[in-house]
């Protein structure tokens, strides 16, 4: 039954990383109840939803080609950076200050998002911010996104946002490259850390690349104003939850 458990959470949890972001909301608690403790649970949830994450990118892969606003490659090396730098920070610190801040991050990146796509166009000319300046905050994500991971797909998106970024199949395809990349030295640093519960986490794996792939060719096929409705109502869940029931 643990097994099955585990097997449904990877699937949802790719699903949702595809269509907007929270599937550790899904995996890390699963991981939980099947009896890890925080710290293998976070690494191990991390290294299930990996294959779910280039799953999904694979599938977004014209809308990323397509990106404009950045340069990608650059992007990427600063992922690669920012996630060791979060993965060896989540081995040397205690996870419980930073995690108390999760709700807090997660609410802000809804509320960047709902304002990014639905408040006068006007508005947010005023406040986006250059390709250089987006740097510094997209490096500070990479980081978060080594150390726990939650809610990384509503701070990126709520990042793209704010740099002027509008189409959210877009959006969605660069996210999942970008959690793709920093997520690689995450999982080789918690491999050589021997924090990784493979009995647990092998099971997920091809389900969550299962699932993330169903789910991003099936947001292509949606109106745009639904999946962003989503995003939001999804980032206010995860906010409560994370609030309520804390890390």
């Amino acid at each position: 039954m643990t097994t099955v458990i585990l097997i449904a959470a990877a699937f949802l949890g790719g699903a949702l990383n595809s269509l907007a972001g929270g599937g550790t909301l899904v995996t890390f608690p699963a991981l939980l109840f099947a009896g890890l403790n925080p710290i293998d649970a976070n690494a191990s949830s991390v290294v299930a939803l990996f294959s779910g994450t280039f799953a999904g990118a694979w599938a977004y892969r014209r809308n990323i080609l397509a990106v404009a606003e950045f340069s990608v490659l650059g992007l990427f090396v600063l992922s690669l950076v920012g996630g060791l730098i979060g993965a060896l920070l989540l081995l040397w610190t205690p996870t419980t200050i930073f995690a108390s801040l999760v709700p807090w991050l997660i609410l802000f990146a809804t509320v960047v998002f709902a304002i990014g796509h639905f408040a006068p166009v006007g508005a947010i000319q005023r406040i986006q911010l250059g390709p250089r300046r987006a740097l510094v905050p997209l490096f500070l994500i990479a980081i978060y996104g080594g150390y726990f991971g939650g809610g990384i797909g509503f701070l990126m998106l709520a990042a793209f946002t704010l740099f002027g970024m509008r189409d959210i199949h877009a959006m969605n395809g660069l996210k999942m490259g970008l959690v793709g990349v920093m997520t690689i030295t995450a999982v080789v640093t918690f491999i050589a850390a021997n924090v990784v519960r493979w009995p647990e986490v092998l099971p997920m794996f091809a389900s969550s690349a299962i699932g993330s792939y169903m789910a991003a060719h099936w947001a292509q096929r949606l109106d745009q104003r639904l999946i962003k409705g989503f995003v939001i109502v999804l980032g206010v869940g995860l906010t409560i939850y994370f609030a309520w029931r804390g890390v």
